[in-house]
């Protein structure tokens, strides 16, 4: 007899859309908004070409969303998985050896896109997008294995305000700095440069692991939610109830950033609210247009790209996707006045990379870690 209370494990066509269009951003999306800024001068163009562009320190653009929406899919994605192995008897051991396996891989990967194939050691950096994802990802993973729902939400509260109360309590004044939360006065950069090898950056911290490994533990509470049977047969209130859940985070950022600045650089615990939110949010129109009302075809130019992130992401380093959409973009280019140029070329590299994408889809050839 089959259990009723057995979790979910159908792959959600919403979860890869949201991937691929978070990644449609950095793989070139974001010069074809530059570029019909340059060309228009809208205002509207002029706003997004704006938000497509991080923010120096303190504040808030979209593009500053790319990187902890990316992680808060990847913690979605994970109590589906885990669910998937568990139904296929994987023990216990051979999942912790998965997780870990998995965020130490990561870690691995983000030193080789930095530079570590140069051999100029003096200067490899050991931080990177996808060792903060890694690592965050799997601390998560690891709390979500061994606790109940209740006491995930706790420990999701316990980092974030943990974080906080560290940078507060702890500040790290540089020279002429009397601000906690500024490049040189804040314990986070401290700890960096006091133990990471390398020259130092403001973004992709060690200690910003704790509040980004909130972000992913908020994207497993969300694929929890998703899973549960509660609400499935009025999906649109469960929905609803996904939608209310981001307001009120969005609005907690907010009201935090009154005192601890929203701020990706150093992942501040109101960024982790802020854009937790946005993404929940985001993912709540995705799931409403995909998976209730069932308007799927427009979705698939991001499904394709949202199927292979991790390709694109390391392939835009390791093969000249610029070189290809040149030979193929450089001429219609030219035959255009100049203020064309950067449309076309961001238009030619987005299209470059969705095909190369898309012959992969099309062969089912799929890069997963």
């Amino acid at each position: 007899m089959e259990n009723d209370n057995k979790p979910a494990t159908k792959r959600l066509q919403s979860i890869d859309a949201l991937r691929g269009f978070d990644m449609f951003w950095i793989m070139g999306g974001r010069h074809i908004f530059l570029g019909l800024a340059t060309l228009t001068g809208w205002p509207v163009f002029q706003w997004w070409a704006a938000q497509v562009k991080h923010t120096e320190w303190h504040g808030f653009t979209f593009y500053d969303m790319i990187f902890p929406l990316f992680l808060f899919i990847a913690g979605m994605s994970f109590p589906f998985s885990l669910a998937k192995r568990t139904t296929m008897n994987e023990n216990r051991k051979s999942l912790y050896f998965h997780v870990i396996r998995r965020g130490l891989l990561l870690v691995l990967l983000g030193i080789l896109y930095s530079n570590a194939v140069s051999f100029d050691f003096a200067n490899l950096s050991y931080r990177s997008v996808l060792g903060i994802i890694g690592l965050a990802w799997m601390f998560a993973a690891l709390i979500y294995m061994n606790t109940r729902t209740t006491f995930r939400i706790i420990w999701f509260a316990g980092l974030l305000i943990v974080y906080w109360l560290a940078l507060v309590l702890f500040p790290a004044h540089g020279p002429g700095s009397t601000d906690m939360f500024s490049p040189e006065g804040n314990l986070t950069g401290y700890i960096d440069r006091l133990l990471m090898p390398g020259p130092y950056g403001n973004s992709e911290q060690l200690f910003s692991v704790v509040p980004a490994t909130g972000t992913a533990l908020l994207g497993m509470l969300t694929g929890e939610f998703l899973q549960t049977k509660y609400l499935n047969d009025r999906p649109l209130r469960k929905v609803a109830c996904m939608m209310l859940a981001a307001i009120a985070l969005i609005l907690t950022g907010k009201i935090w950033d009154l005192v601890f600045p929203i701020n990706k650089h150093l992942w501040t615990s109101s960024f982790v609210c802020f854009a937790g939110g946005l993404s929940l949010l985001l993912f709540s129109v995705f799931h409403l247009v995909i998976e209730v009302w069932k308007y799927k075809k427009w979705a698939f130019v991001f499904i394709v790209i949202g199927l292979n992130p991790i390709t694109i992401y390391l392939g835009r380093r390791i093969i000249d996707f610029k070189y290809t959409a040149g030979f193929f973009f450089d001429g219609i280019a030219d035959l255009l006045p100049e203020n064309w140029t950067q449309l076309i070329n961001g238009i030619g590299l987005t299209a470059v990379c969705w095909i190369f994408l898309y012959i992969l889809y099309r062969k089912k050839i799929f890069i997963k870690i």
